[in-house]
């Protein structure tokens, strides 16, 4: 029996751009950050105080949700800092907060007993004990660790049916529990649990033996100039599991990584897994169409992780040879928020087709002018540029990643649309 209870899907808002390119392709809602408490540092310099706000008034336009990310593990130093940062965010009127430690629940309520507190996936709850203890706390959802499987969340939504339970379906994976490493702090004094992870794990690293005899060290060569990528875990990819997950009828939210990732990741994760979710629903689920989607993002390859499977039953969740690879695709360029010129990402020259990836539910109509035309090709939307006229009026044969020059577009497309080519 099918699930009667459609999840949400919630996806990273890095900044105001990226959280109105993830609402706009399909997420239901939004979590994102202002300052060092939000656990991802850049992410949280991107958003100010007022870009904030703006971001809360625009995902309620919308008619959906934002939940405000203060998860970081605080000092006693910073105790002040956080009841000030708390009150600020409680006046914006987010959905939630979603936080980490039972003090920062406590004081949480205490200031702002009307806003719901979300647990933090740093939290690591993975059974019933510690689900219940929070949920007595007055935790409304939890955002289970990484590690759990499926069946545990299973059981917890029958024990506790009336505790929304959150689960990660999509995005980067720390090789440390839970993201619980030291990694970082170590080699840069970076900390990862208080934001500023430098991703040390995804570095080339070589391998050395010793001879305690006599001391000399010896380079074990992996790939000459490379090393090894020995810590560096594959991305986490759920998709063909969307069935399982949702006949299930245990999870409340889908919750898709990546704050500090690009705004076409914001996009295009969100809107394959609107179009799996909503095809799952109506019965025509066909994996392969969501999966050419997340085939075009870059990765580091992809795992289920141990949603499905228990780590010790299944070892392919390391990459071994890359830090980071190409998507299938390559952004040329991302269209304005008014529809009219986009903004180089990539090489576009005359006469080169580009296809026209869109919001969700969003139509294109072909047509042409001097500027260019719009066509469709196997179901697929094109743009083809006749010449390329900057905002400034000047015109140009071909335009780079360097210019920050806005380009008129043939005829206006849907807003924060992309265009992009096969990766040959």
């Amino acid at each position: 029996m099918k699930s009667q209870k459609k999840p949400e899907i919630l996806s990273p808002a890095g900044n105001l751009k990226k959280l109105k390119i993830a609402l706009e392709y399909g997420a239901d809602a939004v979590y994102g950050g202002v300052s060092h408490f939000s656990l991802r540092n850049r992410s949280g310099k991107e958003f100010d105080f007022e870009s904030f706000r703006a971001g809360i008034e625009y995902t309620h336009h919308k008619g959906k949700k934002i939940y405000v990310t203060i998860n970081g593990f605080p000092f006693n130093s910073q105790l002040k800092l956080l009841q000030s940062h708390i009150e600020k965010m409680a006046d914006l009127n987010p959905d939630a907060f979603i936080v980490a430690t039972p003090g920062v629940i406590k004081l949480a309520q205490k200031i702002a007993p009307h806003i719901p507190i979300h647990l933090s996936t740093q939290a690591n709850v993975l059974n019933i004990l510690d689900a219940e203890v929070f949920y007595e706390m007055g935790v409304k959802r939890i955002i289970a660790a990484r590690e759990i499987s499926l069946k545990d969340v299973i059981n917890i939504k029958q024990a506790l049916p009336d505790l929304e339970l959150e689960i990660f379906i999509h995005g980067s994976m720390c090789f440390a529990f839970s993201g619980r490493c030291l990694i970082s702090a170590l080699q840069s004094g970076r900390v990862p649990n208080r934001g500023s992870c430098a991703n040390d794990c995804r570095f080339d690293y070589e391998y050395y033996v010793r001879n305690p005899d006599n001391g000399v060290m010896m380079r074990l060569v992996e790939e000459e100039g490379v090393g090894t990528h020995i810590f560096n875990a594959k991305d986490l990819n759920l998709l063909e599991h969307i069935p399982m997950i949702l006949e299930s009828n245990a999870i409340d939210s889908l919750k898709i990584e990546g704050r500090t990732k690009s705004s076409y990741y914001a996009g295009i994760t969100a809107y394959a897994y609107k179009m799996a979710i909503k095809d799952f629903y109506e019965g025509k689920f066909k994996k392969e169409i969501y999966e050419q989607e997340l085939d075009t993002l870059k990765n580091r390859g992809f795992s289920d992780g141990y949603l499905i499977h228990r780590p010790y039953e299944k070892l392919n969740t390391q990459n071994h040879q890359t830090a980071i690879s190409e998507g299938s695709y390559q952004v040329n360029a991302e269209v304005s928020e008014d529809g009219k010129f986009a903004l180089c990402k990539f090489t576009i020259r005359t006469g080169e087709a580009k296809e026209i990836i869109s919001p969700y539910g969003q139509s294109i109509v072909d047509c042409e002018n001097e500027l260019g035309k719009i066509f469709t090709k196997n179901n697929k939307k094109f743009l083809q540029f006749h010449k390329i006229l900057l905002e400034n009026g000047k015109e140009l044969e071909s335009i780079h990643s360097g210019n920050e020059n806005r380009f008129l577009l043939p005829a206006p497309l849907p807003p924060f649309s992309f265009l992009r080519q096969r990766v040959e």
